[in-house]
C-alpha cells in the first residue's frame, strides 16, 4: 500500500509543489485548504488517491476536522507538512488587530493544535517524517511584518524543540525556511508596493519544494529554502545585530 501524506496549504504555492513532490514519491495526498481550490487537487495528482479537505485552518474547529478525516482512512500517516500560514504587511501601528489575531490563530495555534495528534500517531508507531515551514524571517527581526516574523520564529523553535522530544520515537522533523518566493503570498498580505512585489526577484516554488523534501528524507534539522543568495542571507542573519538586520529588512518590507 501507498504511503499517506498530509499538507495544509496545499492549493497553492510551495504547498502545491510540496503535495506534487510527495505525490511524485509514491504518497497518497490527504490535501487541506481554506477554498474551493483544494477541490482541483486530485485532478492535479491524478496518479495518486487524493483526499481534498476544505477546512479554515484559522478557526478551533479546522484541524479537528482535518485530523477527522485522517483517522477516517483508518491509514497510519507517514509524512506530516505543516505549511499553512499567511501574512501581513504594514505598520503595527496602522494595520487591523483582528487580521493579526486571525494569522496568529492560522500560523501558530492551528499548528499546535494538529501537530498534537500527529505526533502521537507517530510516536505511537515509532516512525515518521513533520515537515514544518517556517521562513528566513524566523532568523531576523521583521519590520513592517512585525506579526508575521514572531510567528515564523516560533514555529522554527517549534520544529527544533519537537525534533529532539521524538528522536527517541524514530520520528524525524524538519524545518523549512523560504525566502521570497514567486506565490501569491506577497499580494494577500498587501505588499505589492513593497520590494516584495510582484517586480522583485523570488524564488521558485518548485525549487523551494524540492529542496526541502530533500532535506526532509535526508533527516535534516532544517533546510534553507532557495537559491545561493537566499542561503547567503540565511548565513548573514547568523552573524549581523538585530538592529542592522531590522533596518535591513525594513528596507524591503516598507512601502515604497
Amino acid at each position: 500500500m501507498a504511503g499517506l501524506a498530509l499538507v495544509t496549504g496545499a492549493s497553492s504555492g510551495i504547498g502545491f509543489y510540496l503535495a506534487q513532490g510527495l505525490a511524485a514519491r509514491g504518497y497518497d495526498i490527504v490535501g487541506v485548504g481554506a477554498s474551493s481550490r483544494i477541490d482541483e487537487l486530485p485532478g492535479k495528482l491524478s496518479e495518486v488517491t487524493v483526499y481534498p479537505v476544505r477546512a479554515d485552518l484559522s478557526s478551533p474547529d479546522g484541524p479537528k476536522e482535518v485530523w477527522a478525516k485522517v483517522e477516517s482512512l483508518n491509514r497510519p500517516l507517514d509524512v506530516a507538512v505543516f505549511n499553512a500560514g499567511k501574512s501581513l504587511g504594514g505598520a503595527f501601528i496602522d494595520t487591523d488587530i483582528d487580521d493579526e489575531l486571525q494569522m496568529l490563530s492560522l500560523n501558530v495555534t492551528s499548528q499546535i493544535l494538529l501537530a498534537k495528534p500527529v505526533t502521537r500517531h507517530m510516536a505511537e508507531r515509532s516512525q515518521g517524517n513533520i515537515l514544518i515551514t517556517s521562513s528566513l524571517s524566523a532568523t531576523t527581526p521583521t519590520p513592517y511584518e512585525s506579526i508575521y516574523g514572531p510567528t515564523r520564529a516560533f514555529m522554527y523553535s517549534f520544529a527544533q524543540g519537537l525534533r529532539e522530544e521524538l528522536r527517541e520515537y524514530d520520528v524525524n522533523v524538519t524545518a523549512l525556511l523560504p525566502g521570497a518566493t514567486a506565490t501569491e503570498f506577497h499580494d494577500r498580505a498587501g505588499m505589492q508596493n513593497t520590494a516584495f512585489g510582484d517586480n522583485s526577484t523570488k524564488n521558485d516554488p518548485e525549487l523551494v519544494a524540492r529542496l526541502a523534501l530533500n532535506g526532509l528524507f535526508a533527516g535534516r534539522d532544517h533546510v534553507v529554502g532557495g537559491d545561493r543568495k537566499t542561503r547567503r542571507s540565511a548565513v548573514l542573519n547568523k552573524f549581523l545585530g538585530e538592529q542592522r538586520k531590522a533596518r535591513r529588512f525594513s528596507k524591503d518590507s516598507r512601502e515604497q
